[in-house]
């Protein structure tokens, strides 16, 4: 598996390959060469990838694959519309130990750690409404509010109930937070607005980052804890990101603030909101450098929650927005 040091090295490298004619990836002297019609556009150390997201066709070399493998770095091949129809991991797939803990875990202690990563997700963003300075949710008090919220998790005694909490707290979050800017509702994949398409986008990286390293780590990923099996659900990525969506939160406010967003950049077919495809590298940048910020400390929670597994080591660990 990959150690903390050389993770702290790792880039994620986004390509728009359907602005390029004939785009390849080329492997020359450790190093992965963009060219188009034979003129190279960009090189990178291939030890310095974590992730390579490209949109549009690309022809990709068998050595680049085999070398991305060995050093951990994985590949998403995504649609104009930023959808991902295939990805190439690299994983540490013979840790049989770690995924007979995961299969064996009794319901108690799944609930605990269930309970723990909503906790986090929730103090995350009542984090971020105190940096808003926004002081009422729900016609409380924030930390009347908290209080309460904190209490209920504690006191939940199944799967069912924790869901009802998370469900109506990001629903107090979601109409508190985003009514800085021109917010209607939360509704995932609904593209009924230019802002619910950024946040699928950004919890979208965000869910392939993760999984990522879970896989890096030999974990099955669609063997979930908070999130249960669901067909073709990788149910533990969404366990192991609810803590840091809180990154994708904040960033698309950033965004409204220093004027980054336009609303020109989209546009609307039937009702149905879509974003140009030439503005994909424009909010993909953002999002991306917002998770590269934070990346080692995903990593490190991802780490402990490891040894927590697999050896009983360790507490659980918290992600704390800044």
């Amino acid at each position: 598996m990959i150690q903390a040091p050389d993770f702290k090295e790792k880039q994620i490298f986004f390509l728009e390959a359907s602005e390029l004619p004939k785009c390849n990836l080329s492997l020359r002297n450790e190093n992965v060469f963009i060219q188009s019609e034979g003129v190279t556009i960009n090189k990178i150390p291939v030890n310095k990838l974590l992730a390579v997201f490209v949109v549009g066709d690309v022809t990709i070399t068998s050595k680049i694959l085999q070398k991305l493998n060995k050093v951990g770095a994985s590949v998403f091949l995504l649609k104009q519309n930023l959808e991902i129809y295939a990805t190439i991991n690299s994983y540490a797939e013979g840790n049989y130990l770690l995924r007979a803990k995961q299969y064996t875990m009794d319901e108690e202690r799944a609930l605990i750690i269930a309970k723990h990563i909503v906790s986090n997700k929730i103090s995350n963003q009542l984090a971020l409404l105190r940096g808003a300075e926004i002081d009422t949710i729900n016609e409380e008090s924030r930390t009347i509010y908290k209080k309460s919220v904190i209490s209920q998790i504690e006191k939940a005694k199944d799967f069912a109930s924790l869901r009802g909490i998370e469900g109506a707290v990001s629903k107090d979050f979601f109409q508190t937070y985003f009514k800085q800017i021109n917010w209607h509702r939360r509704i995932p994949r609904g593209k009924i607005d230019e802002n619910n398409i950024l946040l699928d986008m950004g919890y979208t990286y965000l869910f392939n980052f993760v999984d990522s390293i879970l896989r890096l780590y030999g974990f099955d990923t669609y063997k979930g804890i908070y999130h249960k099996l669901f067909f073709q659900r990788k149910s533990l990525a969404c366990d192991m990101m609810e803590p840091f969506r809180c990154i994708i939160d904040k960033e698309l406010i950033k965004m409204h603030n220093l004027g980054r967003f336009d609303s020109k950049d989209f546009g609307v077919i039937k009702g149905q909101y879509y974003l140009s495809y030439k503005k994909n590298v424009k909010y993909s940048k953002i999002f991306l450098e917002a998770i590269l910020k934070n990346k080692m400390e995903i990593y490190n929670y991802i780490r402990d929650h490891y040894y927590y597994i697999l050896n009983n080591e360790n507490e659980l660990r918290d992600f704390v927005i800044r």
